[in-house]
């Protein structure tokens, strides 16, 4: 290639151009058959996806440009691993055919070299959060772009899926704002880029965020791309229109819709408001801590994972947001109940619509398609397959015995001219490419039919050309065969070459053989693939038309959509219940929480073979008994009781049976944890900060519809800090008349024990062990009253502790014990007397309180002096000496 006067190949030139319009994403530049990067992007796809970083020269003598490709083929195995490392891409493909192209320019002087090139042009611009691509969307999670705004008053946040058409707005304190963050989980956030500091100060930097230029974040510019968008003269019809800082935020997401050359999204039709005031608020911490989406643990379970047992890809994404929105609405929680209950009862009723939801497919997304005109022709057949799967559940639920069921066989849309219309257009097996032909069926268009003979026959006339020459010639092996270089061809082994008639025109010589072309190969040629090339245009022509008239079924289709994840959902909640054995909840305006023999919706399924998992009641009301304490030995299953309380009131409010043989369940508004360590520990936050900020978000939201759990609190300070902290709290929730939340307190401090006698709705519990020739047996099982022992060194034995560790605590243990066994003030002085008993011990290797001392000790006794070679005995005296040393030579 020439050069041009920067030093660059017009190629060069043509990728810089392209990477101008979109510096921040990695550019895919269609050369040939290859996807190419170059420079920087070159550098970073080499290392994300793993292939060979190369260098070559682009024009100028000393210029070398790094480079790094793959085939254009492997888009679809290449494009999401960009994406899910967070990279934004720009797909720059060919505009033109370079063989037609080099038809145009042969002959013609005077062009330049830019001229000569083949035209490009950006067609997609593929970010975290505006993936289409099956290859890169999961199914069984929503992929959602948000946006935050911060206002004045509030922060307003938006959410889209455009896979699903589905957009959301709300606004409230940057705390609300986080929790639908981490609620929603979106795979890409959009902020002004002025306020980068507040959004890493609020939310932190574990998003992939893109920054957008301040005139987006007005609520001029917001306001004008909505209601261009809708088409209506205000956003009053859905309900979100005194949400200012929504708005800004939704009109955000449009704008940078438009930057992303994403502007066929028919299927974006209304703008809905998150209303919080209708779930039950889960604190950032909770849904975390209760493990609702992900387990902590790699090999863990989370109760999603348990629970679903949705058919569809819309039920799957639906139950996922249905874990974190629980509802606080005694109506339409019932309502759930029923339906499950229904599908109980009714094992005929339940096993028509699973069978039905298994051929539905994702509708939703297909939907989607349609409206950005990418949707393929085996996806319109599975549209097809779904709304013939619809007719048996709508009448099923017209029939059903359930006043809801009927409702949705009523809203349910069969579009049936639609369908009748696919079934008559689209073959009933088509490709997944339009290119690939033979989509458009049989005896729907009478120029296609026509066209179609003439290529089919044609190829049968060629084979008669074929058979006609062997017998005019005497070439046995003659065969017709076609390139893309001359067409069809007549191939002969070079045994027959002396037989080939003179008016043959040879085109290609080859090892073994010639290949000729005749004049009446090339005149059938033109018109067989004439024929061709009509085909796959007027096929395009018939399949786009069809597509336009689906657009018009987007909102009947989308209703069905949602009502079938409904279903889905509420039909994989009476699976689940019937294969680990749940009770319907009772569920009530009142203030009580009644669990009978309640288990642990996701331990249960996780413990070996034979062993049954040990259940337990928990009671919990307003008048008699609002706070257990609770106290016994680490291990005990402490933590899991307060886990499964809170998982069986968060599945009865989202409208599921519950593990437990009975359950009243008083309304909960709000459930709040402080279990386990946090996240922010590895942010440099000691143990204690993170426990009383977490302590303290609860104490100023809590309110007396509320569930609260603490584990262990107070585990990050001093013991006596601990205690007063803890006591403080407890103190607080039991005697504010605003705070009065139904508590469950698991501690370690059994001074906290002494509560009871003070504070008539706090009592005591103890998950209960038995000691058997010293040995500790755990029982699992909440009896009343306090614990008196922690057994803490028995489960540092079990743990593998040292036996020299495990047997001195226990020595420590027995003095403080016999020393003073008082609570609250008195542990002070047992403590005090503990510390001067040590100043008075007299300092020999047998009697002593330092541990260095001991491990001198211990060492010494564990030494066979009969055995002992001169050099083992100096190397232990070395051992010896690095105790004392602290490990130091």
């Amino acid at each position: 290639m020439a050069v041009n006067e920067k030093g660059l190949t017009p190629m060069m030139r043509q990728f810089f151009d392209m990477k101008s319009k979109h510096p921040e994403a990695l550019l895919l530049f269609r050369c040939g058959d290859f996807y190419e990067t170059y420079c920087e992007d070159a550098v970073e796809a080499a290392r994300v996806l793993g292939i060979t970083l190369t260098r070559r020269n682009n024009g100028g003598s000393t210029a070398v440009t790094e480079m790094a490709g793959f085939p254009h083929h492997a888009l679809d195995t290449y494009l999401p691993k960009l994406i899910r490392a967070g990279k934004r891409v720009a797909i720059c493909d060919q505009l033109e055919d370079p063989k037609k192209k080099r038809e145009q320019i042969k002959g013609k002087k005077g062009l330049s070299e830019m001229d000569k090139m083949v035209k490009r042009g950006i067609t997609e611009l593929v970010t975290p959060g505006v993936a289409m691509g099956d290859n890169v969307l999961n199914y069984k999670e929503n992929n959602f772009l948000a946006a935050v705004h911060f206002g004045k008053g509030a922060c307003g946040v938006s959410f889209l899926d455009i896979s699903t058409g589905e957009f959301l707005t709300g606004e409230g304190t940057y705390d609300y704002v986080e929790k639908l963050l981490g609620n929603f989980q979106p795979k890409e956030v959009l902020y002004d880029r002025a306020r980068k500091q507040d959004f890493e100060r609020y939310f932190g930097t574990r998003f992939c965020t893109f920054e957008l230029d301040d005139w987006v974040f007005t609520d001029q510019s917001a306001r004008q791309k909505l209601l261009k968008h809708f088409g209506t003269k205000s956003l009053k019809g859905f309900g979100v229109d005194h949400l200012k800082n929504g708005v800004i935020a939704s009109g955000a997401i449009m704008q940078y819709l438009e930057l992303t050359q994403h502007t066929h999204i028919g299927h974006i039709t209304a703008l809905a408001r998150i209303e919080e005031d209708k779930f039950v608020r889960l604190d950032k911490f909770t849904a975390r801590s209760l493990e609702l989406l992900q387990p902590m643990q790699e090999d863990g379970l989370s109760l999603l994972d348990v629970i679903d047992r949705t058919v569809t890809p819309m039920g799957s994404r639906l139950l996922r947001r249905w874990m974190v929105f629980p509802l606080k609405d005694v109506r339409p929680i019932n309502e759930r109940l029923d339906i499950v209950d229904y599908f109980f009862k009714k094992p005929d009723f339940r096993a028509c619509v699973d069978e039905e939801f298994h051929r539905m497919g994702d509708l939703e997304r297909i939907i989607s398609k349609v409206a950005v005109g990418r949707v393929s022709p085996r996806e319109v057949v599975q549209l097809k397959n779904a709304l013939t799967a619809i007719r048996p559940v709508k009448m099923a639920c017209l029939s059903a015995g359930n006043e809801a069921l009927k409702r949705v066989g009523e809203q349910l849309s069969l579009c049936e001219s639609l369908r009748d219309r696919i079934d008559k257009e689209i073959q009933p097996d088509p490709p997944q490419l339009l290119n690939k032909g033979d989509v458009i069926a049989d005896n729907y268009s009478p120029e296609l039919d026509e066209l179609r003979s003439i290529s089919r026959h044609g190829k049968d006339y060629l084979l008669e050309i074929q058979q006609r020459e062997i017998e005019k010639t005497g070439i046995t092996s003659l065969k017709v065969g076609f390139n893309n270089v001359f067409g069809y061809y007549l191939e002969v082994r070079n045994t027959f070459k002396d037989k080939v008639p003179e008016e043959w025109v040879r085109k290609q010589t080859l090892a073994q053989a010639e290949r000729y072309i005749t004049q009446e190969l090339k005149e059938y040629e033109e018109k067989i693939l004439g024929a061709d090339e009509k085909i796959i245009m007027l096929e395009t022509k018939l399949f786009n038309e069809l597509i336009l008239a689906m657009q018009e079924f987007i909102p009947q289709i989308q209703i069905d959509a949602n009502l079938v994840a409904h279903l889905d959902c509420l039909l994989s909640f009476a699976k689940t219940s019937e294969e680990h054995r749940y009770v319907r909840p009772t569920i009530d305006e009142s203030e009580v929480l009644d669990i009978k023999q309640g288990r642990h919706a996701v331990i249960e399924t996780q413990l070996p073979i034979g062993e049954q998992y040990v259940p337990n009641d928990v009671y919990l009301d307003t008048v008699k008994q609002q706070v257990m304490m609770i106290t016994g030995p680490n291990m005990a299953g402490k933590s899991a009781l307060l886990r499964q309380t809170a998982l069986i009131v968060l599945l009865a409010q989202v409208g599921c049976f519950v593990p437990a043989e009975s359950a009243r369940i008083g309304l909960v508004d709000k459930i709040f944890t402080r279990v386990g360590a946090s996240d922010n520990i590895s942010l440099g936050e000691s143990t204690f900060m993170v426990e009383m900020t977490e302590a303290s978000n609860i104490l100023n939201n809590v309110s007396g519809r509320s569930l609260v759990l603490f584990d262990e609190l107070g585990r990050g300070t001093s013991t006596y800090d601990g205690i007063s902290i803890a006591w403080a709290i407890v103190e607080y929730l039991h005697e504010h008349p605003k705070a009065r939340a139904r508590t469950l307190f698991a501690t370690h401090y059994h001074e906290l024990n002494e509560m009871e006698k003070n504070f008539p709705r706090i009592k005591n519990y103890n998950v209960s062990v038995k000691e058997l020739n010293g040995k500790v047996i755990f029982l699992r099982k909440l009896e009343r009253g306090g614990s008196e022992h922690s057994f803490g060194i028995h489960v540092a034995e079990i743990a593998g502790m040292p036996r020299s560790i495990v047997k001195r605590a226990n020595v420590i243990l027995k003095q403080l014990e016999a020393d003073n066994s008082g609570v609250g003030a008195a542990g002070k002085a047992r403590v005090k007397h503990l510390d001067e008993s040590r100043e008075g011990m007299q300092l020999s290797f047998f009697q002593l309180d330092d541990p260095v001392l001991e491990q001198i000790r211990d060492e010494i006794l564990g030494l066979d002096i009969n055995n002992l070679t001169p050099m083992e005995a100096l190397n232990k005296l070395n051992d010896i000496k690095k105790i004392v040393g602290g490990g130091k030579e």
